[in-house]
């Protein structure tokens, strides 16, 4: 049987991309939009339904203050050496260009699961995320920059919440060109 055969769900698997904020229009994401991917990230599954994923959106001016974060934070963690105004640009950007940002948060609930396992279940959400942005051809990029593993008081978060990244949103027009995938036979051991 072959990808092609199955239908919808495994058509948007073997054609979703990262398309980055580069690629973005200018057209806006509207909040129902956003609700609705996000209702979607909040059907992946969770060892024991601790359901650890949370977002935190950015949209129209609150971009400018997660543009300010990022670059500011490049600044102050960059010794002067290594410091490239080029990257601060571009980080600075990133969010500017974006019709939406999403913080991706993970809530531990210790009592029940070890932490690896809520990580796993927020990548699972993350990745219904990009099902989704594909289908509404939504461009769509899971970032993680150190900047945003640090981010707890920017963000406001609890103690037992932890920042796993940033996911960049976009209409484009241009499509970027499709990554390519190893073949999946040299990463199949048959026991």
């Amino acid at each position: 049987m072959k990808p092609s055969d199955l239908g919808p769900v495994s058509e948007a698997i073997m054609k979703r991309r990262s398309i980055y904020p580069k690629f973005y229009t200018s057209k806006k994401i509207d909040n129902e939009t956003i609700q609705t991917v996000l209702s979607h990230a909040n059907r992946a599954p969770s060892h024991r339904n601790t359901e650890p994923w949370r977002f935190i959106v950015f949209k129209n001016k609150s971009l400018v203050s997660l543009s300010d974060y990022l670059a500011n934070y490049y600044k102050q963690n960059t010794s002067p050496d290594k410091f490239s105004k080029l990257k601060y640009e571009k980080t600075k950007n990133k969010p500017l260009k974006s019709g939406a940002v999403i913080a991706i948060v993970m809530e531990r609930n210790e009592d029940f699961v070890p932490e690896w396992e809520e990580i796993a279940a927020v990548a699972c959400a993350v990745q219904n995320i990009y099902l989704v942005c594909h289908e509404l051809q939504i461009g769509g990029y899971w970032s993680t920059p150190v900047s945003m593993m640090n981010a707890n008081d920017f963000l406001n978060l609890s103690t037992n919440q932890r920042c796993l990244g940033l996911f960049y949103m976009g209409y484009f027009d241009e499509s970027p060109p499709t990554a390519k995938k190893g073949d999946v036979h040299q990463k199949i051991r048959w026991f």
